[in-house]
């Protein structure tokens, strides 16, 4: 008996160490794994002259290839990368090069996704950061576009630096309800916003041959149900709330890719929607790029899917299998014709941007540079918004031996949004009070941090402090793409609650900060006159309970890897805040429309956020739109020029002045309302906004040109958009609220055209 334990013993750990070995040579090979060259080698088609050539060049290729080899064209990479993606995911926090479409044989080189809305997620081997921006949501408070621009010229640099060469970016769901998981990922709740940031930010990443691919095709606004539910929405509402910002991101952006949503629409899954990918996308809207999946559980029938016009599933082989697809064709439900089509119409995008000659050499000494790492402060400077501002802000910076008291548990934080597909890692992080101390490092003043642990303690310091600073909010753990189980998502959304783990991040099932942040932000109450609330999120919150006593609050929302430098700078008037609220907060959470997070099927109305709040006449907190200066500024002189039948535009302009002692920035909007109209219409809409920057006593005119088919509505009947003919309202100002706008009118008639 004891020489058979001594075998069991023995073989037990020559099985460990086995186990052992192949772990350890399987890890060694995931994180060492082979990089390949994007570029196309120009000398292997010498009929290459222009990329006139290229479709031709893409469909003898097809001819040249066997079954299998389309197919291989048409997925990410085996499940045996599985290993790869999981090992360097979870044991070393970043996203491995997943190489698609490759074939050696006919020299067609491969293409690597990256996600990207605030960094560069892909990184070589030997790179351990990257330039990190704030989230979009923050940056769509900017209300800047050709910050966008930028940042996303950054971004595609630094994917590039680290061999990658498609952006899966911008996010371009609609903020629905503000207790959205991933709400911290797009720019705003109004489809005008986010087309032009969605136009701006293709922009932006293709100027460097990598491919954008806006995300995620359509109406994926709640994230704890995503992989299984079934979004109800009519062909109005479809048409003008939740699909034009794609639209124009595709029509005047011309992104090389659109990634499909998990969700479904009207009973089907978007990505085997037909009626999403190629009636509308292609047929109507003339996209001549290529469509993925979105990642894993992305695609749910593969026969469907090809239908559909989806060309590559992503990131491994699964519906897309050899088998699948060969027994579709063998049983006449596709045809080979239809993987041929799929095929060159992905080869016809990809080629192009392989072949494009490049503006600079991508070399990793780009990567965090300090011109990047300067626009990522600049990005979190112009993003922040303050919401109130009781005579407290800026701060003095005269004298010095002041006792400044920083707060909470995010106080010194490296905070920068949600750990999952959005993720960035970036090369630093400095922390709110890091910059508030890094600034105050030789004025001879005293910063405290604190977190808040004890509530006697809180209030005491808080007494005696010059300056009370305190950091609420949120963290990956309470917000953003939602981490759990496929079977456990499904289980929670068809009981309509959550059932058993509540997983990391997903949807917020309550506007209220958490708990501990509420009974810290009620012990500094009253304490000190001089006290600023610093809000951590990425989205609106329920400020009720607390809002009357503080007297100043500041929105930064997860700023990036330089916003503790941005918040010091903003706090202390070296930078006067000019981030503008990019949606509405209501008065009271029942408000918004209604929102469940597990939910098999829900309905999507035609009005949410302000277009909702105006259309019931609902007060609201603080409007869309909404945000304070250091400066002030007045609006006056509207004009409305007839309308221009041959550019089809008609234009506004206003006289904006700096009416304070402070140079600033100011978004200037403009809304066009539809109190005419013959038909159910907002009461207003957003069509137009500039940033500008005026000095003291400086007046500016802000002119706009809105085209005719911004007014325009979608008739289901026809399948056709129309525009009214009749006076419509014309409004300018600083935020959605009509009490702070100027008005006036024009018509459009018969005899106008």
């Amino acid at each position: 008996m004891k020489r058979f334990f001594k075998f069991v013993l023995k073989a037990l750990g020559a099985l460990l160490i086995l186990l052992i070995l192949a772990f350890g040579f399987l890890y060694y090979y995931s994180v060492n794994y082979d990089m390949y060259d994007l570029s196309l080698d120009r000398e292997a088609f010498p009929e290459l002259k222009s990329e006139t050539d290229i479709p031709a060049l893409a469909e003898r290729l097809v001819a040249e290839m066997t079954l299998e080899e389309k197919i291989d064209q048409m997925y990410g990479e085996g499940y045996s990368s599985a290993a790869k993606m999981g090992i360097n995911f979870l044991l070393r926090g970043r996203f491995p090069h997943v190489y698609t479409g490759g074939n050696e044989r006919l020299n067609i080189p491969p293409w690597v996704l990256s996600d990207g809305p605030r960094g560069a997620r892909v990184m070589d081997q030997d790179i351990f950061g990257v330039t990190t921006f704030p989230v979009a949501m923050a940056r769509g408070a900017s209300w800047d576009i050709d910050l966008e621009r930028r940042i996303h010229e950054v971004i595609a640099i630094e994917m590039r630096a680290n061999g990658a060469n498609y952006a899966a970016t911008p996010c371009l769901n609609l903020l629905r309800h503000p207790a959205w998981g991933r709400a911290q990922e797009t720019y705003g709740e109004d489809p005008y916003l986010l087309g032009e940031f969605g136009v701006a930010a293709v922009q932006g990443i293709e100027k460097h041959n990598v491919m954008a691919c806006p995300k995620h095709f359509a109406l994926n606004s709640l994230d704890n149900s995503r992989l299984f539910v079934d979004v109800q929405v009519d062909e109005r509402t479809l048409r003008e709330v939740y699909l034009p910002h794609f639209k124009k991101t595709v029509q005047k952006g011309k992104p090389a890719s659109i990634m499909s949503a998990y969700n479904k629409v009207n009973g089907e899954y978007s990505a085997n929607n037909k009626y999403l990918l190629s009636d509308i996308l292609r047929d109507e809207w003339g996209f001549e790029g290529f469509v993925t999946s979105d990642w894993i559980y992305g695609t749910r029938d593969g026969i469907g899917s090809i239908k559909a016009g989806l060309n590559a599933e992503m990131p491994f082989q699964d519906h897309y299998s050899d088998e699948n697809i060969i027994d579709g064709i063998n049983s006449g439900q596709i045809t080979e014709e239809d993987i041929d089509n799929l095929v060159i119409e992905s080869l016809s995008t990809r080629l192009k941007y392989a072949m494009a000659d490049d503006p600079l050499k991508y070399g990793k000494n780009l990567i965090a540079s300090r011109q990047h790492t300067d626009l990522a402060r600049e990005a979190a400077e112009k993003s922040m918004v303050l919401v109130k501002n009781e005579n407290v802000l800026p701060f003095k910076k005269s004298g010095q031996g002041k006792n400044i008291l920083v707060l909470g548990r995010l106080a010194d934080m490296e905070n920068t949004g949600d750990h999952a597909s959005s993720d960035a890692t970036p090369a630093y992080v400095v922390t709110p009070y890091q910059g508030i101390a890094n600034y105050n490092k030789d004025s001879g003043n005293n910063v405290e941090l604190y977190s808040g642990q004890d509530l006697k303690k809180v209030r005491e310091k808080a007494s005696k402090a010059d300056q009370v600073i305190l950091i609420v909010g949120y963290t990956y753990e309470d917000e953003g793409e939602y981490m759990i189980t496929e079977g456990a998502m499904k289980e929670s959304a068809e009981a309509g609650k959550l059932i058993g783990n509540s997983g990391i991040g997903g949807d917020r099932e309550s506007l209220r900060l958490i708990p501990e942040d509420e009974r810290l932000i009620e012990a500094v109450s009253g304490t000190n006159k001089n006290t600023v609330l610093v809000y951590v999120g990425g989205s609106a919150i329920d400020m009720s309970p607390w809002e009357d006593d503080i007297p100043a609050i500041l929105f930064a929302w997860y700023n990036g890897m330089e916003g503790g430098n941005a918040l010091a700078r903003i706090l202390y008037g070296d930078v006067t805040p000019s981030g503008k609220l990019p949606f509405s907060i209501a008065r009271n959470s029942a408000d918004y429309p209604f929102f469940n997070p597990y939910t098999m099927k829900i309905e999507y109305g035609y009005y949410h956020g302000y277009t909702l709040f105006d259309k019931k006449g609902i007060d609201v907190a603080y409007p869309f739109g909404h945000g304070l200066s250091y400066t002030t500024f007045e609006y006056d002189s509207l004009e409305i020029d007839a309308f221009d039948p041959e550019k089809q535009t008609f234009k506004v302009r206003a006289k904006v002045s700096n009416t304070g002692n402070m140079g600033g920035e100011e978004v200037v909007q403009l809304y066009v309302g539809f109190a005419n109209s013959q038909i159910e219409r907002p009461v207003k809409l957003l069509k137009g906004f500039d940033k500008i920057t005026l000095q003291p006593d400086e007046t500016r005119i802000v002119e706009f040109e809105i085209e005719l088919e911004e007014l325009a509505w979608f008739d289901p009947e026809s399948q056709t958009w129309k525009t009214e003919k009749m006076a419509y309202e014309v409004y300018v100002g600083p935020s959605s609220d009509e009490r702070k706008l100027l008005k006036g009118s024009f018509v459009y008639d018969s005899e106008t055209e």
